[in-house]
């Protein structure tokens, strides 16, 4: 889809619109109503802010002067995200849930009319393809939200659960060697779309390495945790593992132990952990202890690009999003685009996170994407894989 012309965006945005309204089908009347969790949106926020994000940057913005009027008349007092700060979303007098459908109906619509209009140019398709990539994240956003509320698929709306079943690992061995080399990393101009943390691609030299060739198993993880490794100070960052211990976590997010048997739990519903499936809901400092038991650590983005690019045995974008070792911060003469507010304001507090889960939309996954998350998060569809460094 980066490259995708005027008729391919227009079934991309329509697809994806059905993915925003299938998600929210699931929720019962009372289910709208989300207690506040620093992690999630209000649904009905969330919703509103795709419609709202989509009719702003491909129908009202204007490089030179004031944005057009929102079709909803308190639209920007809502659903602006750069303005609205995160606990105001939840006491907003907002519309009800029949303006929102209508209002998201109108903005796909005159979205598509003026797709249809724009320049076949990377500048004429820029903002559909901004809007399109925008909302795919939304859906994502949308499931790992279920997830945390703990909300039964298919239970209630009688379209069925839209979970694709995860492939099992192969539990490939042994990890895959790289050798020294120069990579070229971030994306250049002649590419049709990029996001604005990805410019512009710059030679980096890069020692030989070994990187798994899967995401860590559920399994493998779990030996860790039999392991002793949550009690464990001597793997952890300190202030992790105090708040750990405070809390009382000797687990993931989402495991339990029952009766000297270990289970998940999925969109509010327990089963036996499966052992082939990668880790997830997983924190950045959950997978840097784990790699330093196992005398390994975690890879750095440029050595995960290389790998997705040049293995052939390079499992990813399928199963798990997944931790790197570097923190998410601007490429030389970073300059932010037109929505400003994307990456700059996560340069320096968050970590980069690669390749693509099994709930992400297909059109997303791309090996340049350059994700990003607090470290802290265990709330998402993230796990990892381990790497170390060779002497050739």
């Amino acid at each position: 889809m980066r490259s995708a012309g005027r008729t391919e965006l227009i079934e991309g945005l329509k697809q994806v619109r059905e993915q925003t309204l299938q998600w929210v089908a699931y929720l019962q009347p009372e289910q709208w109503q989300v207690p506040y969790l620093g992690t999630i949106n209000p649904p009905l926020w969330e919703i509103g802010h795709i419609g709202w994000f989509q009719e702003y940057w491909c129908l009202r913005w204007r490089p030179q002067a004031a944005p057009a009027a929102c079709l909803l008349p308190e639209g920007d007092n809502w659903f602006d995200s750069r303005s609205i700060d995160h606990p105001t979303r939840w006491a907003l007098p907002q519309a009800n849930h029949g303006q929102i459908r209508d209002y998201l109906a109108e903005t796909l619509e005159r979205t598509i009319d003026g797709l249809k209009r724009a320049p076949e140019s990377p500048d004429g398709l820029y903002f559909y393809r901004l809007a399109l990539f925008h909302e795919q994240m939304h859906v994502e956003a949308l499931a790992y939200t279920w997830q945390t509320l703990g909300i039964r698929l298919g239970i209630h709306s009688g379209l069925g659960s839209p979970l694709p079943a995860l492939k099992p690992l192969a539990l490939l061995d042994p990890p895959q060697p790289v050798g020294q080399c120069t990579w070229r990393l971030g994306s250049s101009a002649q590419e049709s779309f990029v996001f604005d943390n990805e410019k512009w691609a710059f030679d980096v030299e890069v020692p030989a390495f070994e990187i798994a060739s899967e995401p860590i198993s559920n399994a493998l993880y779990l030996k860790f945790v039999l392991d002793c490794g949550y009690s464990n100070p001597q793997f952890w960052e300190v202030d992790y593992f105090s708040q750990m211990t405070r809390e009382g976590r000797r687990l993931p997010r989402y495991w339990r132990e029952q009766n000297g048997q270990y289970e998940r739990q999925r969109f509010g519903v327990w089963e036996a952990l499966p052992a082939l499936e990668p880790v997830m809901h997983v924190s950045a400092f959950e997978a840097q202890a784990y790699a330093q038991w196992a005398g390994l650590r975690l890879p750095t983005e440029t050595e995960w690009e290389i790998a997705a690019h040049t293995l052939g045995e390079f499992e990813w974008g399928n199963s798990v999003w997944e931790w790197t070792a570097s923190p998410f911060e601007p490429f030389a003469g970073f300059r932010p685009d037109p929505y400003a507010e994307y990456s700059q304001t996560s340069f320096g507090n968050t970590r980069v996170v690669r390749g693509g889960s099994y709930l992400t939309p297909r059109p997303l996954v791309h090996p340049k994407f350059r994700n990003f998350f607090e470290p802290t998060r265990n709330d998402l569809f993230v796990g990892f894989r381990t790497a170390r460094s060779i002497s050739e």
